[in-house]
């Protein structure tokens, strides 16, 4: 990281940051010359500094015949976005405040029986929780949704603030 004095390295600080996103960008390896990226709804859990993220949709496309051939991908999400302008920012006296987390990881399948909670993650990203009054969740279809699981092998995330280097 270049600006180093802007990495966040609190674990549980990258965690708040994830629960504030809204959409993930996945990069796929591509079959040709520039690499696949797709922005994605996503959920997502943590047991024992692993995160995991989960993502939802169709079964066939492009995503999938990519991940068939090279699973390895990765993404980045972003939140606080927010333009600042005037001379306390520097010399071009214009800059965006914004967190993001970036990583790596291997993405595959969820099994059948993992589905309905994996599913679940995606809703509270979201503020759907079983017991709100939006709660709204068709059993049925699960078995035709197809649900990616991405385990983070890294992580890093930055911010910048006004007022902050």
């Amino acid at each position: 990281m270049r600006r180093n004095d802007r990495e966040i390295r609190d674990f549980h600080e990258i965690l708040e940051i994830i629960r504030r996103c809204r959409v993930c960008h996945v990069a796929f390896h591509s079959d040709g010359e520039y690499p696949y990226a797709v922005p994605m709804n996503f959920g997502f859990s943590e047991k024992n500094g692993q995160v995991t993220l989960y993502f939802h949709g169709a079964d066939s496309g492009r995503k999938h015949e990519l991940l068939h051939k090279n699973n390895k991908v990765s993404f980045v999400m972003e939140d606080a976005h927010e333009i600042v302008t005037g001379p306390q920012v520097g010399a071009c006296e214009c800059t965006m405040e914004f967190e993001s987390v970036m990583g790596t990881g291997e993405m595959d399948y969820v099994a059948e029986e993992e589905k309905e909670a994996a599913l679940c993650a995606l809703l509270k990203q979201y503020g759907v929780e079983e017991g709100k009054a939006d709660y709204h969740f068709h059993h049925e279809v699960v078995p035709r949704v197809a649900v990616l699981r991405l385990r983070a092998n890294s992580l890093t995330a930055k911010r910048r603030k006004v007022g902050l280097p």
